[in-house]
């Protein structure tokens, strides 16, 4: 009886690090996603991609622009002051997801910003987003972009 117990046991333990191995790489792979669309979002056909990641009532704070109450202001933000100037890296080995039971899960990393005139990347901060899973789509309801600072290692 203990035998079959300790299977049990090493088995679940195997399927949930599966699990947390297939959300890591659905949720690295939603990032990507959305990243290259905002990296190419002077095309207005990116800018309108890119919007699918995001609940209309998305939240999004940072810590030098403010809040945004929704996914029109947040993208208006975009347009504005991102397309066409600026593109987005992920740092390697900082993108980390959480699962959120019943709901989504948490991604969270740090992100260089590169200049698109000379992909000089001068601008470094850390993300947070929370991501809901309806019925396997995804979309981004929370945005936390903090700790804007200058980003030496080019």
């Amino acid at each position: 009886m203990k035998i079959l117990l300790a299977i049990a046991l090493i088995f679940n333990t195997f399927s949930a690090c599966a699990e947390q191995l297939s959300l890591q790489e659905k949720m690295l792979s939603l990032d990507n996603a959305a990243f290259d669309s905002f990296n190419r979002c002077e095309d207005p056909k990116m800018l309108k991609k890119h919007a699918t990641y995001f609940a209309p009532d998305v939240e999004f704070y940072h810590d030098n622009g403010g809040v945004t109450w929704d996914r029109e202001t947040m993208l208006e933000n975009t347009q504005k002051h991102a397309c066409g100037k600026f593109t987005r890296k992920l740092l390697p080995n900082t993108f980390q997801v959480s699962p959120i039971r019943g709901f989504g899960a948490i991604t969270e990393g740090v992100h260089v910003f590169c200049q698109t005139s000379s992909q000089k990347c001068e601008g470094k901060a850390k993300f947070v987003m929370v991501w809901r899973d309806t019925e396997g789509t995804w979309e981004v309801t929370r945005v936390l972009s903090y700790g804007h600072q200058a980003h030496t290692d080019n």
